[in-house]
């Protein structure tokens, strides 16, 4: 796992760092369909796409989540995704 970089979600209103991180993986590392701690109410759903699918899902507006944008723009920038 590789820190990519960090940013502020709304400079100025939110004092909050979030820290973006990359990491490589194959089918086998996963051990389950999603994941979260139930005592904490999390449901984590892990849904795989395709990268261009992805990307198309940006430019429709059915991706709006700044961080998942980043995150996307940042593999096409640096060619980590086909």
């Amino acid at each position: 796992m590789e820190k990519v970089f960090e940013a502020y979600m709304s400079p100025g209103s939110v004092t909050e760092i979030l820290y973006f991180f990359v990491a490589a993986y194959t089918k086998e590392l996963k051990v389950h369909e999603g994941g979260g701690l139930e005592a904490e109410q999390e449901n984590i759903e892990v849904l795989e796409l395709p990268f261009t699918q992805a990307m198309d899902m940006i430019r429709t507006g059915e991706i709006r989540d700044g961080k998942t944008i980043m995150l996307l723009q940042y593999a096409a920038l640096h060619h980590l995704c086909g």
